[in-house]
């Protein structure tokens, strides 16, 4: 009789154990779910996205010599490439709603593995067996490794998972962590504007230190702009928050000015080098607003966390070496301007004289490439004589001068 309390007393302290444990399963796995749909979602993206701007480049490069500017509207393939463009980046968009921003920020890498693969298969020139593997090996080593990274991103990516309401977003804005890199971000900001616009430092490095700084709070804009609309579609209205529309406001603008500034740095430099240069600023400093903003890391170990950042410098390794192996277009420059003639001056060059670019694809004078020339030839000169007023002239003068008085 005296075990039977004993053994029921057991069995209620084994019951809400067993429960407590279910119920974490039930959350861990409901956890890696959203990471594995966000994640879908964002490699989806990028890959429809990605499709969609080689075909629109294909159809510009078609119609290159048309008369007509717009010739491309008229075009199924542009209108093709312009909904898979719509429909690529409306799935990036969504997939901030399930995911933590520190998955799916690095998973951009996709687009520039598919288009490398696309450049591939696609590639106008003719080459030779045995010259294309020599050719595209850092492609191929390059592809190799950001899939590996993404791997390791998707594995050890955070499992932090938390509702976007309106009053999680407002506390985590009004958190003195946030508001500390903030201050620091807002200063790092405007010391880079400061240098770029009155020093006209147009390092690459500035230019998209500038681009990742906005492009940092347009992914923590999106993400919370995405999580309230998911909840509120699922039923849990949050667009009578006012939280919603400053964030909405602040996602429009910095996604104008950081394609501003894109924009400026593509008329400088390579797109290759944009590529690589930008893909890692971007990335980290989007990881990191994310693990200060929404507190991705939080309750994570260690291992986890040194895979996660093992896995970013694959895919970061990944991505350069696939945009180092870009062909790099070379302008077509047949003609000088005058201010840039040899000796004469420049009202920008602070009194020093321009010289032409002896790098240049092509050299005034000669429509052939001299990249490959390492001395400089003088032109051939032809002589020169003046005739006198006389009745005998030097025969066998080439070309002569003829110098008249004003009174002639």
């Amino acid at each position: 009789m005296d075990t039977a309390p004993g053994a029921g007393l057991q069995l209620q302290q084994l019951l809400p154990t067993s429960s407590a444990t279910s119920v974490s399963v039930n959350e861990v796995s409901f956890s890696y779910k959203e990471n594995l749909i966000g994640a879908l979602l964002a490699i989806f993206g990028h890959l429809v996205v990605s499709i969609a701007l080689n075909l629109q480049k294909y159809c510009h490069i078609r119609l290159a010599g048309s008369k007509d500017p717009r010739a491309y509207f008229k075009t199924k393939t542009w209108w093709l490439g312009l909904f898979l463009m719509l429909l690529g980046e409306l799935g990036v968009f969504a997939s901030y709603a399930f995911a933590p921003l520190s998955l799916i920020v690095p998973l951009s890498a996709v687009s520039v593995i598919a288009s490398a693969i696309i450049g591939i298969i696609f590639i106008k020139e003719k080459w030779k067996p045995k010259d294309f593997l020599r050719r595209y090996i850092l492609s191929f080593v390059g592809c190799g490794l950001a899939i590996m990274g993404t791997y390791l991103l998707v594995t050890f990516a955070p499992n932090s998972h938390e509702k976007m309401t309106g009053e999680n977003i407002t506390r985590h804005l009004v958190s003195w962590p946030f508001l500390l890199y903030m201050l620091v971000e807002i200063i790092l900001f405007c010391l880079l504007l400061y240098f770029y616009k009155e020093k006209n430092t147009n390092n690459v490095v500035v230019i998209l230190l500038l681009v990742a700084l906005l492009g940092s709070m347009t992914v923590v804009t999106v993400k919370a702009v995405a999580g309230m609309l998911v909840l509120s579609i699922q039923g849990n209205l949050q667009l009578d928050y006012p939280i919603f529309y400053v964030m909405f406001v602040c996602m429009v603008a910095t996604a104008v000015y950081q394609a501003a500034f894109l924009s400026q740095a593509s008329q400088i430099y390579d797109s290759s080098l944009i590529a690589s240069v930008g893909y890692i600023l971007s990335t980290t400093v989007a990881i990191t607003a994310g693990a200060i903003f929404y507190l991705d890391f939080v309750g994570e170990d260690v291992l986890h966390i040194c895979m996660f950042a093992l896995g970013c410098l694959i895919a970061f390794l990944g991505v350069f070496l696939i945009t180092r192996n870009r062909k790099k277009a070379i302008p077509f420059e047949p003609y000088i301007s005058m201010d840039a003639m040899p000796g004469m001056q420049n009202m920008h060059d602070k009194g020093m004289t321009v010289q032409p670019d002896l790098k240049a694809s092509f050299s005034y004078g000669a429509l052939e490439n001299n990249d490959n020339i390492s001395e400089i030839y003088t032109p051939a000169t032809l002589p020169v004589m003046q005739e006198e007023h006389s009745s005998r002239s030097t025969p066998g003068v080439p070309y002569r001068v003829l110098e008249h008085s004003k009174k002639e």
